[in-house]
């Protein structure tokens, strides 16, 4: 902003936050007067999100893996927890692997890991139009290709056993769930971000039946999901001839299955 809100103002914005219900009304209020360049935008992105939109939305960018990563309004908004995914991908490649990011969302993992391995060849899909648009702001830094299509049908050809990592957080809320999440995730996330079908592994499925035909000998698959679905997606994973192995974090209340495609 040209010029700081006086104290008044700000505590102002505090006051409609908190009255909305934002647990984190002061460091939320910050983000926006931060964000705003003037009087009359700060008082929009305030209404925007007493009115419910996710910050991350309302400010156009979430963080992740230390990364500002692009989020449009109706963008599955990156989680901490899916940093345990990158973490345990990081440690199983290197510079150059070839990476894909199925239900990439926003490309969020798919740009951390290219941040974080250095040269890589990034691949990305999704479904939701919005979603592949900020996926491909966010990885043109590292010259990522994104597709549209369902899981791996849009990836090309040439990638069929060659994939080093293949990372996906597709979406596992079980259908019956979703009325019990967070108003800003059922309202303002896309539906297909979230239902997992009646057990919340109907995609896992999916995408675990394809994975074995684009891994590389010794590559892995990376599948969050959580604690308590873990152990049926490792028989997944187990079924599709891929080594499972579950990991969990509870800094981040994370659960991942790698799978590890024999060498």
């Amino acid at each position: 902003m040209p010029s700081s809100p006086s104290p008044h103002a700000r505590s102002a914005v505090v006051a409609r936050l908190r009255a909305a219900g934002c647990v984190f009304a002061e460091d939320e209020a910050a983000l926006l007067v931060s964000a705003a360049r003037s009087p009359a935008e700060l008082a929009e992105l305030v209404t925007r999100r007493a009115g419910g939109l996710p910050l991350e939305q309302v400010l156009g960018w979430a963080e992740f893996c230390g990364l500002r990563i692009a989020v449009e309004p109706g963008v599955f908004v990156p989680r901490r927890r899916t940093e345990l995914l990158v973490r345990e991908a990081t440690r199983l490649a290197g510079p150059g692997a070839v990476v894909v990011d199925l239900c990439c969302g926003s490309g969020a993992v798919g740009a951390a890991l290219a941040a974080r391995l250095g040269p890589v060849e990034l691949h990305a899909a999704d479904i939701d139009p919005a979603a592949v648009r900020c996926a491909r702001r966010n990885v043109a830094a590292a010259a990522g290709r994104v597709y549209r299509g369902d899981l791996d049908e849009p990836l090309p050809a040439m990638l069929r056993g060659r994939v080093d990592v293949l990372a996906a957080n597709a979406p596992y809320v079980p259908t019956g769930a979703i009325p019990t999440m967070p108003p800003e995730a059922r309202t303002h996330e896309p539906r297909v971000a979230l239902d997992g079908g009646p057990d919340g592994l109907d995609v896992q499925r999916r995408l675990i039946a394809c994975a074995p035909r684009w891994l590389a000998p010794g590559g892995h698959l990376l599948v969050e999901t959580s604690r308590r679905q873990a152990a049926g997606t490792a028989a997944l994973v187990a079924r599709r001839g891929l080594v499972p192995v579950v990991v969990t974090s509870d800094e981040l209340d994370a659960t991942v299955v790698i799978g590890a495609h024999p060498s």
